[in-house]
């Protein structure tokens, strides 16, 4: 039968990538880079507006390292839901190659078509590029000092369901089957990820969320590998939640101040951050980091809103989550001061001062005003 085929495939596939995780490779060092190339990449709907502010605030804050010619920013065309789909591809072949030419990529958000769309159902840019590139972390924070929120999410990137996604067999018009993948190898290198970073920040508190009880063979896995990780870090406390229970904890005003540091499966991780981000201002303000040891790549966390398009309210699309995803980058690759900056003035911006006010709307400012007014404070 065709689909006992298509299983075999589907597991020797995953076989082969287990293979390829145990060659463990060293973190890149950027600033041992000659010259570090930063890919930005417009993406879909208000992607390209927004992320054009977040790059001209970068461009200015790494000012000097461009003249000297540590850093280039090198545009990345081609990566939209008209070429992928006429290309059949989640990334077209070229798109692919010109954005391994680059160390680290700020990306603006991407169409994903689903069934009964005018376009191809091609997978997923984001799911394609995290594959491709191995970006096997996707670090979320969330910080809102006066409700005692400081979280940081590390969501597995390369597995779970969303992995699988393109790869469901339909056995039978009644029978729809997808699959989803944890592996020992993913699962240690995200949880020696997130307790390194316990451990560098001073944070004492590490949160696994599974549905283990319930999803006993995956979930079960992936549990199991974090306690085992957690032994290496016995100054850190550790504790694990299920994944419904933790998406009421976060709104327990008694209790969301104690978490710190939270490990997902994939999944859960990506439902659980798009709660998180609603405390801070919702999924507009919040970016997120895709980290491999070869590649990272920056974004911010919600869609392409292509209805903001139709309507002509493109220019009023906030550019606070990918401007806070280039905050991220510039962290990453090395450039903490820069970063520090930036951070501080989008709380300035954000939170305390509040000056200008983004609503999507022509009731609010335009994205290209708010992006001059974090230059401002940047500058001050």
């Amino acid at each position: 039968m065709d689909y006992i085929k298509d299983f075999e495939k589907i597991v020797s596939q995953q076989l082969s990538r287990v293979e390829k995780m145990k060659q463990t490779q060293d973190f890149i060092d950027y600033q041992s880079l000659d010259k570090i190339i930063i890919g930005v990449i417009g993406g879909d709907g208000i992607g390209p507006i927004i992320t054009a502010h977040a790059k001209r605030v970068l461009e200015y804050l790494l000012g000097d390292e461009v003249k000297k010619g540590k850093v280039e920013f090198r545009t990345i065309e081609g990566c939209t839901i008209e070429k992928r789909a006429a290309a059949g591809k989640a990334i077209p072949d070229d798109v692919l190659d010109e954005i391994k030419k680059c160390n680290v990529l700020l990306k603006g958000p991407t169409t994903t078509p689903r069934k009964g769309d005018k376009w191809a159902n091609v997978e997923s840019a984001n799911v394609a590029m995290r594959k491709e590139l191995d970006l096997f972390a996707n670090v979320r924070p969330v910080k809102v000092p006066e409700l005692g929120i400081d979280w940081t999410f590390f969501r597995e990137n390369t597995e779970c369901l969303y992995a699988m996604g393109s790869q469901g067999i339909n056995i039978t018009d009644d029978l729809a089957i997808d699959f989803r993948v944890i592996t020992t190898q993913g699962t240690e290198r995200i949880a020696k990820l997130a307790f390194d970073y316990a451990r560098k920040n001073g944070k004492k508190r590490v949160t696994i969320i599974t549905k283990a009880n319930v999803v006993k063979t995956t979930d079960g896995k992936f549990l199991e590998v974090c306690k085992r990780v957690a032994k290496d870090y016995p100054d850190i406390e550790v504790d694990d939640w299920y994944i419904d229970i933790m998406a009421a904890k976060l709104i327990d005003e008694k209790r969301r101040s104690q978490f710190e540091v939270m490990i997902l499966p994939n999944l859960y991780g990506d439902i659980l951050t798009d709660e998180a981000a609603e405390f801070q201002g919702g999924v507009g303000t919040a970016g997120s980091a895709n980290i491999g040891t070869r590649y990272s790549m920056f974004e911010a966390i919600h869609g392409s809103a292509p209805r903001m398009v139709e309507e002509g309210r493109e220019i009023y699309a906030d550019p606070s989550s990918v401007i806070r995803a280039g905050a991220m980058l510039l962290s990453h690759i090395g450039y903490q001061k820069e970063a520090d900056k930036l951070f501080d003035a989008l709380e300035i911006c954000t939170v305390t001062e509040k000056k200008l006010k983004v609503t999507g709307r022509p009731d609010g400012a335009t994205g290209a005003e708010f992006a001059d007014y974090i230059l401002e404070k940047v500058s001050e």
